[in-house]
C-alpha cells in the first residue's frame, strides 16, 4: 500500500511561484494533476522513477518543473509565474512499481493523494 501526502499548496499573488512536495515511495513514476471546482482532472507533469524522463502540458510548459530525490522520497512540482488558473487542488500519483516510465494519463496510476490546494490570486 502507497501513501501519497501533498504539501506546499498555498494562496500567491499572479506571477509568484509555490513548490509542491509529494512524499512517496522509490521506484515509482510519479504525475502531478490538478481540478477546479466543476472541471474534469487534467494532467499537469509526469516523472519517470529515475526522473529521467518528463512530461508537461502544455499550459504549463515553461513554467514548471517536475523532479525528484530518490534518497528522500519525494517528488517536487516547482511553478513559476503562476496565473489565476492554475487555482485548482493540485494531486500527486503513483503508477505500479512495474509501470516505471511517465505517464500522461490519470488512468494509470493507481495511488492518489488527497491533495494541495493552489489559490493565484489576481
Amino acid at each position: 500500500q502507497v501513501q501519497l501526502v501533498e504539501s506546499g499548496g498555498g494562496l500567491v499573488q499572479a506571477g509568484g511561484s509555490l513548490k509542491l512536495s509529494c512524499a512517496a515511495a522509490n521506484k515509482y513514476a510519479m504525475g502531478w494533476f490538478r481540478q477546479s471546482p466543476g472541471k474534469e482532472r487534467e494532467f499537469v507533469s509526469a516523472i519517470s522513477w529515475s526522473g529521467g524522463s518528463t512530461y508537461y502540458a502544455d499550459s504549463v510548459k515553461g513554467r514548471f518543473t517536475i523532479s525528484r530525490d530518490n534518497a528522500k522520497n519525494t517528488v517536487y512540482l516547482q511553478m513559476n509565474g503562476l496565473k489565476p488558473e492554475d487555482t485548482a487542488v493540485y494531486y500527486c500519483a503513483a503508477r505500479t512499481p512495474s509501470m516505471v516510465s511517465a505517464s500522461t494519463l490519470g488512468y494509470e496510476y493507481a495511488y492518489w493523494g488527497r491533495g494541495t490546494q493552489v489559490t493565484v490570486s489576481s
